[in-house]
């Protein structure tokens, strides 16, 4: 048993060090980047704006393609299945709510795929007509518990993180409001502005232009901490409302069949794309901020978001297709 241990070792040792040099030598023609997420959207301007040093690093050109549809499960189906290390996937937080609104994947969201890197975390903006006159989110908790399940609030569809943040405060402030799902964000915002929607937890990015315009009153982030954009729009966590952080974040994968070494490469040359100065402050004009995991702390991650996620969607009653 010994001798053939020893036999074999050899074997072992040539095969990790081919695996070394394709990971080293890699990549050796250009990447596709799928989005599974509509052009023009922060989840695919934020990529757009990371490939363009990260091509560079690599000295291969990344090519982005949209594959919208089915809540971004049309593109992360077709990634989990072109394990060829040359396709790789970028995806929000619509990554781990996908299991739980819908029951045949056709992938598993945690194993089927490698975490690479984040690209960067940003909190949604809790936003209200200005006419209302809330000068903070306690100003419209007590207006809506004052009239209950006459407030109403927006979201660019079923199931988004949008609606899922709302929710997260809608429950830890003990308020009755009716959820109206639009086609998008632009629709949802709108509708806000024009004074037919009572409160929408929208992308920061999307809408820093009508916050400085005076267009929509902002009175709280649900991120971890106050967005270097908006530093004096408090956390909800500050506001005095525990459990709503939910923030939206874009993330980096590969399929899972694709070797560590790759992983780990594409990991390093991701991490230095984003130090890039042009990188950062692009970022930090749209509101997103570093979110720094190794790739094994990230698959973590996922993997607790996924039942953080299905726990949500059942506490909201939402039924899988």
């Amino acid at each position: 048993m010994k001798s053939r241990c020893l036999m074999l070792l050899p074997v072992l040792v040539l095969g990790l060090a081919t695996m070394e040099a394709r990971a080293q030598t890699w990549p050796t023609k250009p990447l596709r980047a799928i989005v599974p997420i509509a052009a023009g959207s922060l989840a695919d301007i934020v990529p757009r704006v990371v490939f363009e040093q990260l091509s560079i690093r690599l000295g291969q050109s990344i090519v982005v393609e949209n594959r919208p549809g089915a809540g971004g499960t049309i593109g992360a189906n077709l990634v989990a299945k072109a394990p060829d290390g040359y396709t790789l996937l970028v995806h929000s937080s619509a990554h781990t709510i996908a299991p739980s609104l819908h029951a045949n994947l056709g992938y598993d969201p945690a194993r089927d795929f490698a975490a690479v890197a984040p690209l960067g975390v940003t909190p949604f903006v809790l936003v209200a007509p200005p006419a209302r006159g809330y000068g903070t989110i306690r100003d419209l908790v007590s207006a809506a518990k004052a009239k209950p399940g006459a407030f109403n609030f927006a979201s660019p569809g079923v199931g988004t993180a949008s609606h899922l943040s709302a929710e997260r405060f809608r429950f830890s402030a003990g308020v009755e409001a009716v959820h109206v799902p639009f086609k998008g964000g632009a629709e949802a915002m709108a509708n806000v502005i024009a004074g037919r929607i009572d409160f929408f937890f929208m992308a920061l990015g999307a809408a820093l232009p009508n916050i400085r315009d005076g267009k929509l009153s902002a009175l709280a982030v649900n991120g971890a901490r106050r967005s270097t954009a908006l530093p004096d729009v408090p956390t909800t966590s500050e506001a005095g409302f525990a459990n709503a952080e939910y923030p939206t974040w874009f993330v980096l994968f590969l399929p899972a069949g694709v070797s560590r070494e790759i992983v780990d490469k594409l990991h390093r040359e991701t991490l230095e794309a984003l130090q890039e100065p042009r990188v950062r402050e692009r970022l930090a004009e749209l509101g997103v901020e570093p979110m720094v995991m190794t790739p094994r702390e990230l698959d973590v991650y996922v993997e607790k978001q996924i039942a953080a996620d299905a726990l949500l969607v059942r506490a909201i009653g939402l039924k899988t297709e």
